[in-house]
């Protein structure tokens, strides 16, 4: 089947194969016809199968007819994150060339001004975040009365996020007689209930079991030590064939150290996170697509919908703490077709974190045979500690007699000074020295500034300084 056979308009078809593609995939062949015959639908399928041009490219059909009215989009799309709103965006501008479609961008990080304006002048789609919307609506800026189609994108993300009430308030504000169109890679409960509540007869889609993984990525974990990670990191990024690698971390710090550290060892090496500014983060996420970087460190705000062609390595420096999670991380690599490799570093500590992802995702990931190199160059010296030991606890201990005193230690003991006198003695004598002329117990000072005190400290101090003794120094 290709996508000529799918319903869509001249138009449309060429600005797909002008994109170089031909044939859909599973997701799309379920879901463009449908979404073109008006109907409700719910779409659940792996990352990386094409499921944004699933919906992008039908609207785009849609709303080839119609014109947009001020502050009342024709049509919503609500995305989790700003990266992925943004990537939606350059869909609607690669697929939508051939078609006069208006569009904003509504998401947090940005001025707020331009994109005020540009619903002023109406638009046909609104692609946003449910933070900024809301922001928006509250202030009047916006109407949603008119919206004809609903999109949900990556909801299980919007339910980790705890977006559920925010898209629920939103949904309640929209016309009844309206498209929605829900997507998600897994559909735990909540989901689930929301799709009961805001959906009318949907039809299902659903290319793979939910939560299961990509086919074509080649899944690993390797077991190490807390302290060993970045020693087993760097030996995997110089051994392994890596062309691109995305490395997530579950903390936005751990982000910006391992970001350091890999550049300190030579890697040409960017990093996204959460503290970033969005200009700062779309910098550095457009370095990565251009090849200028080769490595990009990221916390979980780049594990959905971010789409670069071609990454041939994932990594997680840490075990997710969600088990959907790895599904998001691991499904950056091996998208359209293409084979890639999921790499999962993991401690002891990490094993029932480790046990519930394979039980979400029904297999068991392999371990390599061979330790690597850095965790491996720990136990070489243990062999040789255990030989001391054994050798400590085979050796039988000896027993010395003790050696009678001889008469020069005799002797030695008999000149030994005497035990210095209680401190009640002591201050009776200082207190019994003359009351003029120096303590008798100071000896001179020298040119130096140094004394004795004969019967406090019996050491040299090197400046004045009061004697408890009345010595004055």
């Amino acid at each position: 089947m290709s996508f000529a056979d799918l319903g869509l308009s001249p138009e449309l078809m060429r600005a797909v194969g002008e994109s170089g593609y031909d044939t859909p995939t599973p997701i799309q062949k379920g879901a463009i016809p449908s979404v073109l015959m008006g109907k409700d639908l719910i779409g659940i399928a792996q990352t990386g199968t094409g499921k944004t041009a699933a919906f992008v490219l039908p609207m785009i059909d849609i709303l080839g007819e119609g014109r947009s009215r001020a502050r009342m989009p024709r049509s919503l799309i609500l995305e989790p994150t700003r990266e992925l709103a943004v990537q939606v965006s350059e869909n609607f501008e690669k697929y939508g060339k051939y078609h006069k479609l208006s569009m904003a961008l509504l998401i947090g990080g940005v001025q707020m001004g331009d994109q005020v304006k540009a619903l002023e002048k109406g638009v046909d789609v609104l692609i946003a975040t449910p933070g900024r919307l809301k922001d928006l609506f509250e202030r009047g800026k916006i109407l949603l009365t008119g919206c004809e189609l609903l999109v949900i994108d990556e909801a299980d993300r919007m339910l980790d996020m705890g977006f559920i009430p925010d898209i629920e308030e939103i949904c309640s504000k929209l016309p009844k007689s309206r498209q929605t169109l829900l997507f998600s890679a897994t559909m735990p409960p909540p989901i689930q209930k929301l799709g009961a509540k805001f959906l009318t007869d949907p039809k299902r889609i659903e290319v793979a079991r939910p939560a299961t993984a990509n086919v074509n990525i080649e899944q690993r974990l390797i077991i190490t030590r807390a302290d060993k990670k970045r020693d087993v990191l760097r030996d995997v990024l110089r051994h392994e064939e890596v062309k691109n690698a995305i490395i997530f971390s579950n903390r936005k710090t751990t982000v910006r150290d391992l970001a350091a550290s890999l550049k300190r060892s030579g890697f040409a090496v960017g990093q996204i996170h959460g503290d970033m500014e969005q200009k700062d983060r779309l910098a550095e996420f457009d370095r990565f697509k251009k090849d200028e970087i080769n490595i990009l460190v990221a916390s979980d705000v780049a594990a959905r919908g971010l789409d670069v062609k071609g990454v041939s390595h994932v990594v997680n420096f840490d075990v997710p703490w969600q088990p959907d999670d790895y599904i998001h991380r691991i499904g950056r690599t091996g998208r359209a077709g293409a084979q890639g490799i999921a790499i999962t570093l993991a401690t002891k500590e990490d094993a029932e974190a480790v046990a519930n992802i394979e039980k979400l995702t029904g297999i068991k990931i392999p371990r390599p045979e061979a330790a690597p190199q850095a965790d491996a160059e720990e136990p070489a010296a243990e062999p040789k500690e255990a030989r001391k030991k054994a050798a400590h606890k085979a050796e039988p201990r000896k027993t010395q007699a003790r050696k009678p005193k001889s008469r020069e230690n005799e002797r030695r003991n008999d000149e030994a000074p005497s035990a210095p006198k209680p401190r009640r003695d002591r201050e009776e004598d200082v207190s019994s020295q003359p009351a003029s002329g120096r303590s008798p117990i100071v000896e001179d000072i020298a040119p130096s500034g140094t004394g004795r005190c004969l019967r406090s400290c019996r050491s040299a101090r090197s400046r004045p300084r009061p004697c408890r003794f009345g010595s004055g120094f």
